[in-house]
């Protein structure tokens, strides 16, 4: 595995496709265990949980004051300011060129709810009981004949946020089947990728530990979105 930052008390590593951070079902690689067992440890647990399909940061706490610390990080509900945001967290990802253009630039807010028998999230723009507030920023860096390439800042963390919202405004990740791309991966996954991840140190309350990673997936398409971003 990819170690991107490692200390007593966590480690973040660049997550593969098909991995699973934690309650992996048969057939599917856990990283949780591997985890686990390249550190030689009895704990670690996910932090932020990227969906199976999605690469990128994925931050696992080693011991339970860490894990107590960082949940309550993320959890943090004052997200529309930047001063008190504790958890910073972009992502990069293909979308399918829509019809109709769009802004280069916007906010998304929707209410979110989670179907559990489908494992689906739907985005709606009213609010209603047992939806929760769900908010990101998207910058369109560059595009190709068919594909857009997005920055997404992500300021809550719902299930399937970054998919149900674009999904919401038909705006679908390459390889999403279940949020409305026409087409699977050839090898599986989506593109999108959890590129950067900024949180503050269990160890050191006065200090942040900020990680970045590389699509794991080194292809043509990667490799143009890291041209245009550099």
């Amino acid at each position: 595995m990819e170690i991107l930052y490692q200390s007593k008390a966590c480690i973040v590593v660049n997550k593969l496709k098909g991995e699973a951070v934690e309650g992996a079902k048969k057939g599917i690689t856990d990283l949780q265990k591997a985890i686990k067992t390249h550190l030689n440890t009895d704990f670690a647990e996910a932090v932020n949980r990227l969906d199976v399909p999605v690469t990128g940061c994925a931050l696992f706490a080693l011991d339970s004051t860490a894990l107590n610390y960082l949940n309550a990080a993320f959890a943090c509900k004052d997200f529309a300011n930047k001063e008190n945001r504790k958890i910073e967290k972009h992502y990069w990802a293909i979308i399918e060129k829509p019809k109709d253009a769009i802004a280069e630039t916007g906010e998304l807010t929707h209410w979110m709810e989670t179907n559990t028998k489908t494992n689906k999230s739907f985005a709606y723009n009213e609010e209603k009981t047992g939806r929760k507030k769900s908010t990101l920023k998207y910058k369109v860096t560059g595009e190709g004949i068919n594909y857009l390439f997005m920055e997404i800042e992500l300021f809550t963390g719902r299930h399937h946020q970054i998919r149900a919202q674009l999904a919401a405004v038909n705006l679908h990740i390459k390889g999403d089947l279940k949020y409305g791309a026409r087409r699977s991966e050839k090898d599986g996954g989506i593109r999108l990728h959890a590129r950067f991840l900024s949180f503050p140190d269990p160890l050191d309350k006065n200090e942040r530990i900020t990680v970045t990673a590389d699509p794991p997936q080194a292809d043509n398409l990667w490799n143009e979105f890291l041209k245009m971003c550099k």
